[in-house]
């Protein structure tokens, strides 16, 4: 489960095993993870986050989607 970047509390990473599915991002905090996808940058789950919290979460993942895509991209090749 590699970790491609952290910003303040929240870790973002894929899993290794989950090449089925389009371009992703876990994030977790605490007990709370998300799941984003990156190709449009929009919330495909959540388990515990607030909204405020997911706001955030979606402004980073916009600053970072380039970053996000070419690691999913080359992880999963």
């Amino acid at each position: 489960m590699p970790t491609i970047l952290r910003v303040g509390p929240y870790r973002f990473f894929f899993y290794s095993n989950e090449n089925s599915e389009p371009g992703h991002i876990h994030v977790e905090r605490d007990d709370c993870v998300c799941k984003f996808w990156v190709d449009s940058v929009a919330l495909a789950d959540n388990i515990g986050f607030s909204a405020k919290q997911l706001r955030e979460i979606d402004q980073i993942v916009k600053e970072n989607q380039g970053l996000f895509k070419t690691a999913y991209n080359k992880y999963h090749g």
